[in-house]
């Protein structure tokens, strides 16, 4: 089987979480979006849910499903967030951010009763890092910024990795939802996740980073064995 069809496998699986009168966080990517159409096809049955999207990519999916949506406050219950990861360990760690939503990602996914996570199995890895690590920092002094983040990083041990301002194929910066710019950094391998990510959400300038660590309590992991349940 194809990739994409590995993606909708595991999208298929968490859509038996799905009940009536959810209101559910709608995560951002390839396979999230298996996960938005079925639940449109959901919707047209007579499902009564409500989403709230991570990012305005996943906000249109929804709309063209014909998903209902709604704009949260601080009295909002989130019953189910769902969405992918570009890095998954066996500890449910992950590393988000290779669209560049892993803000919104990571605010849902903190508020949502259950944060599951729905994945082909090629993202999944003994040891995070592989993938570059995404950082959003403020736009407003951003070189002093990434002289902090090298800084961070020499300190945790990473002298030799490798940053770069994500940009568009014109050299323009690629701007997030919430008009942040997006670092890049090639580590390899992540030794001490917990620390790294301390690090980093320490600087002044840095909104958030890519690590999810301690959010997921399951994941769907699809590939030739079929559908593997993951739980911390």
């Amino acid at each position: 089987m194809s990739t994409d069809e590995y993606k909708r496998q595991a999208a298929e699986a968490a859509l038996k979480l799905v009940q009536d009168g959810m209101t559910l966080g709608l995560g951002t990517g390839s396979t999230a979006a298996h996960f938005v159409a079925g639940l449109g096809a959901m919707v047209r049955d007579g499902l009564n849910i409500t989403g709230i999207p991570t990012s305005e990519g996943a906000r249109e999916l929804a709309q063209a499903a014909g998903v209902p949506l709604t704009t949260p406050d601080e009295t909002t219950r989130i019953d189910l967030a769902v969405d992918g990861a570009d890095e998954i360990d066996g500890a449910l760690q992950l590393i988000k951010g290779g669209g560049g939503a892993h803000l919104r990602e990571k605010i849902v996914a903190r508020r949502a009763e259950k944060f599951v996570v729905i994945a082909d199995a090629s993202k999944c890895v003994s040891q995070l890092g592989a993938f570059a690590l995404p950082v959003e920092i403020t736009p407003a002094l951003w070189g002093l910024t990434v002289s902090e983040i090298r800084a961070a990083l020499a300190e945790c041990g990473y002298e030799n990795a490798c940053i770069s301002l994500r940009r568009l194929a014109d050299g323009g910066e690629v701007l997030s939802d919430n008009g942040g710019y997006i670092i890049d950094c090639a580590l390899d391998r992540i030794v001490d996740a917990e620390r790294l990510d301390l690090a980093l959400r320490n600087i002044a300038g840095v909104v958030e980073t890519g690590l999810f660590l301690g959010i997921t309590d399951l994941a769907f992991i699809a590939g030739p064995d079929g559908i593997v349940q993951m739980k911390p």
